[in-house]
């Protein structure tokens, strides 16, 4: 599975530089570079804390179920839309 594009939009959105990530997940941070680039996979504890530690649950369990990126705006913003009619 190639997900580093995800990896690395979950640490953009959360604001962080690769060093930061990698200093909260105790990593080098080629390894936070080999992850997004997909020249490497996180084992699962370092998975769980990169999410964790980006606050990307949502974005996740959406990828992990097979949803790409199109398929997740396309599904949230009818839901805004109408989030956003009924105020």
């Amino acid at each position: 599975m190639r997900f580093g594009g995800i990896l690395k939009a979950a640490r953009q959105r959360a604001g962080l530089s690769q060093e930061e990530l990698a200093h909260r997940l105790n990593i080098n941070q080629s390894d936070v570079s080999k992850f997004e680039n997909d020249r490497k996979v996180p084992d699962v504890l370092t998975f769980i804390q990169w999410i964790q530690q980006t606050s990307a649950q949502e974005v996740m369990v959406a990828f992990l179920y097979g949803m790409d990126g199109m398929s997740m705006i396309q599904n949230l913003l009818p839901m805004i839309g109408g989030f956003i009619s009924w105020i």
